[in-house]
């Protein structure tokens, strides 16, 4: 596992919050969904480092 890809993506779900929140208040759409995806992909870096974590602890 890498920490940096963990870090990032952490950072990308923020910012698809922030991103999301403010599409959501302002009306925009685009914005709102462009957060949500970008909230997606994270959780989906997330799951993949689980995974991999998950792999080398079942080789160790």
């Amino acid at each position: 596992m890498s920490i940096e890809d963990r870090v990032e993506a952490t950072a990308k779900n923020i910012e698809g919050k922030v991103q999301a929140a403010a599409g959501e208040i302002t009306g925009d759409t685009k914005a709102k969904v462009e957060g949500e995806a970008k909230q997606a992909q994270a959780k989906a870096t997330h799951a993949r480092e689980d995974v991999k974590d998950a792999l080398k602890d079942a080789i160790d």
